[in-house]
């Protein structure tokens, strides 16, 4: 089966990272996403993520209708900070009858060269890049790329934490099951 892995912190995951989930199951060959939160990004901040399982149990309250989409936490048991290539090569090795590709922004396509062993990546994983605005896709690195032009909102996960700490509404910005379990567990409010 062709997987489609989409990492992130998803801090919290929003109707943005569904949408382009959504739309690269429907327009490319990858036959399911699995959406990989990640306890500690090695270029984010660690104090302004929620608690791992938490951001997971959102993933899954966003995702639960839609077998196509699977939460994963496979980088939780892994050492800490989390490298893509370490995932990677764990998935390949437990995961043999799967074929992996990485799921990115433009973005993050740009600093892709700065990741460790970056060059693993570049030379054995098919890269499915979403434009994301004011971030071309230059691929001076000769990856195998496939740029996806799916739907972009301007969300992100920083101004619905900023929302949520002002107690403003973040309604239609996540889907309500995610919302509703955000509301129940106070989480942002500080």
């Amino acid at each position: 089966m062709k997987i489609g892995l989409y990492f992130g912190s998803f801090n919290p995951v929003h109707v943005g990272h569904l949408i382009i989930a959504n739309h690269i199951l429907n327009e490319t060959e990858i036959e399911k996403i699995w959406f990989v939160v990640s306890p500690q990004n090695p270029f984010k901040e660690e104090s302004t993520l929620l608690n791992e399982y938490h951001r997971l149990h959102l993933v899954k309250a966003a995702i639960e209708n839609d077998i196509r989409m699977w939460a994963s936490d496979i980088e939780f048991s892994l050492p800490k900070p989390s490298y893509t290539t370490n995932t990677l090569v764990y998935l390949k090795e437990k995961h043999p009858e799967h074929e992996f590709c990485i799921i990115m922004g433009s973005d993050s396509f740009q600093n892709l060269h700065k990741w460790k062993n970056a060059e693993v990546i570049i030379n054995n994983y098919n890269i499915y890049v979403y434009l994301r605005p004011g971030f071309d896709v230059d691929n001076t690195i000769n990856t195998r790329i496939y740029i996806v032009e799916a739907p972009l909102l301007q969300i992100s996960s920083t101004q619905i934490r900023k929302s949520l700490k002002e107690g403003k509404s973040v309604r239609y910005q996540v889907p309500d099951s995610v919302r509703e379990e955000i509301e129940k567990g106070g989480y942002y409010k500080k």
